[in-house]
């Protein structure tokens, strides 16, 4: 088989329904997680669901879906807003190695799988602060000690 006419991961893990499969069962963890379920602003997970599908697809060589729709993924930057401290991407890849399993890959592929994921995962961190300490969803970095002290006031 030449270069050219060698399948992507996408295609040979499945395609389309694969991903469809891994996400479903993911944010069905998600969905009673007291932790992450916070940090999706709508009310239904449908939304989120799309967009990771999108993602994972496009990342694995399927359509190119996700990027004609929102533009490069920027990851950390569309992360950046949210509470991701090691609790929660602990949390992200349990739920997500349910999932892996669910899907029951040939033992390379599920590796190859799981250890992108596991990368991404711990490149989300952007906070060691405990859940429930510091910025609330949507206020990062509201509310928090300026980067400069106010010398201009007189010490009492």
């Amino acid at each position: 088989m030449s270069d050219d006419a060698r399948l992507s991961f996408y295609d040979e893990v499945g395609g389309h329904e694969t991903f469809v499969r891994l996400v479903d069962a993911f944010y069905r963890g998600v969905a009673d997680d007291e932790v992450l379920r916070p940090m999706y602003p709508e009310e239904d997970l449908g939304p989120a669901a799309e967009r990771l599908t999108l993602f994972l697809e496009q990342y694995w060589g399927g359509p190119s879906t996700y990027s004609e729709r929102r533009g490069h993924p920027r990851l950390r930057m569309r992360h950046l807003p949210f509470h991701v401290n090691p609790d929660a991407r602990d949390r992200w890849l349990a739920h997500m190695r349910t999932a892996v399993e669910e899907l029951a890959l040939p033992p390379l592929h599920e590796e190859t799988l799981w250890d992108y994921l596991q990368r991404a995962a711990f490149a989300m961190v952007n906070t060691f602060e405990p859940t429930a300490i510091g910025p609330a969803q949507g206020a990062r970095g509201a509310g928090t000690l300026p980067l400069h002290p106010d010398t201009t006031k007189e010490s009492s």
